[in-house]
């Protein structure tokens, strides 16, 4: 089964932006995102094989904040492929980052 989740953002389940304009923040909750869509589909956050991450006006020094929101959510001994990808915005101004995921499992 593979399952391809559609790029999540820092929106809460009411549509209000969670994170304010912190990058670390607006990442976990596009994470939590992730990991709901994928729970919701009867597999986890191990199914996860690849990530695209896009980062509105990507600079070296975001990816302390990246890098420390992917070690909470995935493992260190498998994880996900991941490409980051610098944009210039997102559909909705005040986001951040969107993440796309995608799954395979039984």
């Amino acid at each position: 089964k593979i399952v391809f989740i559609s790029g999540q953002t820092a929106w809460d389940v009411r549509k209000k932006i969670v994170g304010g304009d912190s990058l670390l923040e607006q990442a976990r909750q596009a994470l939590r995102n992730i990991q709901a869509a994928i729970e919701a589909t009867a597999g986890t956050l191990k199914d996860i094989v690849s990530l695209r991450i896009y980062i509105v006006n990507y600079q070296p020094e975001n990816a302390e904040a990246i890098s420390i929101v992917l070690r909470e959510f995935f493992s260190s001994t498998n994880p996900p492929a991941t490409t980051w990808i610098g944009v210039s915005a997102l559909a909705v101004p005040e986001f951040l980052i969107e993440i796309e995921a995608t799954a395979m499992f039984d």
